[in-house]
């Protein structure tokens, strides 16, 4: 009996990993947790969706999660602009939901992550945090702070003892979700959600799609 929490689950590559997981009778709960709900066509009897921002949401509500044993963070967004055309409410927020949330979260599990039980975690980076990224400015800023976030703290895992480690996912373009006002394709993204999942169960901490 496996439980798992995906953050940002109701569409995209979230969804897709919800779905992958949910075809394998080990898995008997599904929580997904997002601001929009979870498409009626898209829906599994595995699924528990709960409604939650991250930008206005209350962080102890992650604390009611405490029976899970993996962790996914798909959650995020981005806006392909000139950095002079971005105004400032966009760089607040996009640190907040990109990088602030996802910390957060971490640390409210990081007792289950710091453990000699096997805990499983994934954040969704992106390719965008480790090289420069013209018009994508903001948005690599934040990525790259998740970068070095999770490299610090697989780390400290390493010299405490863990075997479990966090997975920094980091593609480029994915074809099949919303990030660009695109409506989500389980088809097209399967096979990305398939590698992701091979890679977190293998213990890796970093996969580049298509490296």
């Amino acid at each position: 009996m496996r439980k798992a929490l995906i953050v940002g689950g109701s569409n995209g590559i979230g969804l897709a990993i919800a779905t992958e997981l949910a075809a394998h009778k080990e898995w008997t709960t599904i929580s997904i947790l997002d601001r929009a709900p979870i498409a009626e066509e898209r829906d599994n009897a595995k699924f528990e969706y709960h409604k939650f921002d991250l930008l206005t949401g209350d962080y102890a509500y992650f604390d009611r999660f405490d029976d899970i044993d993996t962790l996914i963070i798909t959650a995020g967004f981005g806006r392909l602009a000139h950095f002079s055309d971005i105004d400032e409410q966009h760089i607040i927020d996009s640190f907040r939901v990109n990088s602030e949330a996802v910390i957060r979260i971490i640390h409210h599990f990081y007792h289950r992550i710091n453990s000699t039980e096997p805990f499983y975690c994934a954040v969704m980076g992106s390719i965008a945090g480790f090289i420069s990224s013209p018009l994508f400015a903001v948005y690599a800023a934040t990525k790259a702070a998740l970068k070095i976030f999770i490299e610090s703290v697989n780390v400290e895992l390493e010299k405490c003892g863990s075997n479990n480690r966090i997975l920094n996912i980091s593609p480029g373009s994915i074809k099949g979700t919303s990030f660009y006002k695109g409506k989500t394709d389980l088809e097209l993204t399967r096979g990305l959600a398939c590698d992701i999942l091979e890679h977190l169960w293998r213990g890796d901490d970093l996969f580049i799609p298509q490296y």
